[in-house]
């Protein structure tokens, strides 16, 4: 898939991170970038090197998406949305209250299916289009001390691949659904978690980089596929523990050792000493 000419890209939860990343590797791209945030002055400061254009969006709010997939449609069509936002509780899930519980699900889940939905609306009367879900390796295996997260991620993964799914059978081939699942990613929503048992499973594998993660999003945004894991062989990992729900149980403590030992290796690279 190519691109339109000066099609726009519209980026949720871009004022840091992976989506500030996502931004930047789509703006080196050719892509017209629009930074959406909660947070309006961050995401202001995050797009002044890429254009200047930003918005801010309450991913859960369904009309401040509809605003926004109109205005990047506005100028030159909408050639791809990127649902990034997401945050990240962890702990056993009984730990959390229901307010808790609903935030995970509304942000990670529903914003996105708002967003989705919103990019969709654009994309279907002018026949093409491409969504990008981050979804996470925990949308595609259970993620002890991760549960809510994982929860909300498999939601979404069902939700991108159902779509998916929807729209070929209306008929739409031009526009297309695509899920990143990337294993843990060094930006600030795991340099706090240095110490956190709950977290030690994002710590178990190959720990990304933000600019790496960002860099295979951009190929992705050219040519779609329904679900890309980073690195692959951890999607093949986890989706053999999926298969295997009663042996990841019994695993699961060893899983998280691992973690743990992970957390620590980070700690001496980075220096950072969470105490």
């Amino acid at each position: 898939m190519t691109k339109p000419a000066l099609a726009t890209a519209v980026v949720t939860g871009a004022a840091g991170g992976l989506g500030r990343a996502i931004a930047a590797a789509l703006h080196a791209d050719g892509w017209p970038v629009l930074l959406t945030d909660h947070d309006a002055q961050a995401v202001a400061r995050a797009a002044e090197p890429l254009g200047g254009w930003s918005r801010r969006l309450d991913v859960r709010d369904e009309d401040a998406c509809a605003a926004v997939a109109a205005e990047a449609a506005g100028r030159g069509g909408l050639g791809l949305w990127v649902n990034n936002a997401g945050i990240l509780v962890t702990g056993p899930s009984w730990e959390h209250d229901a307010a808790t519980r609903r935030r995970v699900v509304e942000v990670n889940a529903l914003g996105a299916m708002n967003g989705t939905s919103a990019a969709l609306h654009v994309m279907r009367a002018q026949g093409h289009g491409h969504v990008v879900n981050v979804v996470s390796l925990a949308g595609l295996v259970a993620a002890p001390g991760e549960t809510v997260y994982a929860a909300s991620k498999h939601a979404l993964l069902a939700f991108s691949i159902g779509t998916l799914a929807d729209l070929r059978l209306a008929g739409h081939r031009g526009v297309h659904v695509s899920c990143l699942c990337p294993d843990g990613i060094w930006t600030p929503m795991l340099h706090d978690r240095l110490d956190d048992p709950g977290a030690a499973v994002s710590f178990t594998g190959t720990l990304l980089t933000p600019e790496r993660v960002a860099r295979r999003a951009a190929r992705l945004a050219r040519r779609p596929r329904p679900v890309v894991s980073m690195p692959r062989w951890r999607g093949a990992q986890v989706r053999l523990l999926d298969a295997l729900p009663g042996a990841a149980v019994r695993l699961a403590p060893l899983i998280l050792a691992a973690g743990r030992a992970g957390q620590r290796r980070q700690r001496r690279r980075t220096g950072i000493d969470p105490r």
